[in-house]
């Protein structure tokens, strides 16, 4: 008696529409908060189009090549790291500046001083072989290298403006300030190394982090979420992020390139002020922009995206750039940068979220883009 063959019945992968759910719930929020984002601009958004007219269009329209570079710095800062572990395989110009679109779309995008990114950057590179710590590291690392970079443009402009004597009344407190950030950054960086580079200090600070956050939220949700973070999860992503800074120490070859690239970078974040400045006929106020934009990144790596340009401006106006001029430079960058981030990295963005819960690692070795 033969048997006739039955049909598999249709099953459903709860994991499947989890991830389908998670999805479509991630990108309504994006979405919402580009319209946010530009609707608290939108008074700015204005204004900056109105200045445009003055400006030589042709001197601005370097901005396309320039800020493409930069984002292509940026992928290097990296994926050179990881290529120098020979952690993955090689990838494209073209897969190293959409991955910096989409990092730098997520940090405007999301209003966490940087924290957004880290959480995004860790899933993003996960694929290419990255482990959670080791992209914290490099990520880390990239913050470190363009801050002392910064510092360094700050030391050289003041130089110049002290030479020069082009400081303007009350502009050399600005020269205290800087001093004082520039300790504050060499300490946090000290202490930062110090608990990284010890296993115990790492437990130490794994079991601290922990037991406060949970905490905290114990106190947020009144009791009714005791546990948000498990030490066990914890301590592997902290002792991950160890290994690297012990084999980054030992091996002190691995950083030179990105530490290149990132200086790179960070000039070339200075060099989109400047361009706008050109464009309006004020090349000279470089060093004033050097100065503004080292003080502002570092507030930008703790507050969202919009608080620094205003203290830039400030500062700038301090320095002895009239605030006709300053304003302009500072409103037309901001614009510009918000705009282009949004048009050039939601698209990339939104593709990549749209592959969560799929696997790509096969992909990825045979050198296709994602």
């Amino acid at each position: 008696m033969t048997q006739t063959a039955q049909k598999p019945s249709k099953t459903h992968n709860p994991k499947t529409k989890f991830h389908i759910s998670f999805r479509i719930i991630l990108s309504v929020l994006t979405f919402a908060l580009i319209i946010y984002v530009i609707l608290a601009n939108f008074n700015d958004i204005k204004a900056a189009f109105a200045e445009i007219s003055k400006t030589n269009v042709i001197i601005l329209l370097l901005l396309i090549p320039e800020q493409l570079f930069m984002y292509f710095c940026c992928g290097q800062m990296f994926f050179s790291y990881m290529a120098a572990k020979k952690d993955t395989k090689k990838v494209s110009a073209w897969t190293l500046m959409r991955v910096s679109l989409e990092l730098n779309f997520v940090n405007h995008a999301v209003p966490a001083g940087g924290l957004g990114g880290l959480g995004y950057i860790t899933w993003r590179l996960k694929p290419f072989g990255a482990t959670a710590g080791q992209s914290s590291f490099m990520y880390v690392l990239r913050y470190i290298i363009t801050i002392c970079a910064n510092q360094l443009q700050t030391i050289l402009a003041i130089i110049f403006l002290l030479i020069f004597g082009n400081i303007g009344a009350g502009g050399m407190w600005i020269i205290g300030l800087t001093a004082l950030l520039s300790v504050g950054i060499i300490l946090a960086i000290v202490i930062l190394i110090a608990i990284a580079s010890s296993k115990q200090r790492m437990i130490w600070f794994g079991k601290a982090a922990t037991n406060f956050t949970n905490w905290l939220v114990s106190k947020i949700t009144f009791g009714r979420k005791t546990t948000v973070l498990e030490r066990t999860t914890v301590d592997k992503y902290l002792d991950d992020a160890h290994e690297n800074l012990i084999t980054a120490s030992r091996h002190k070859k691995l950083l030179l390139r990105p530490i290149a690239w990132g200086i790179l970078y960070s000039f070339l974040e200075v060099a989109t002020y400047w361009i706008v400045a050109a464009s309006l006929g004020r090349p000279d106020i470089l060093p004033q922009i050097m100065i503004g934009e080292a003080i502002g990144s570092v507030m930008g790596s703790i507050v969202p995206y919009g608080l620094y340009e205003l203290g830039m401006g400030g500062i700038m106006v301090t320095l002895g750039v009239p605030f006709e001029v300053a304003t302009p430079v500072v409103l037309i960058t901001r614009v510009i940068v918000l705009l282009s981030t949004i048009v050039s990295g939601y698209g990339f963005y939104q593709h990549s979220i749209s592959k969560i819960g799929r696997q790509e690692k096969s992909a990825i070795h045979n050198r296709e883009d994602i």
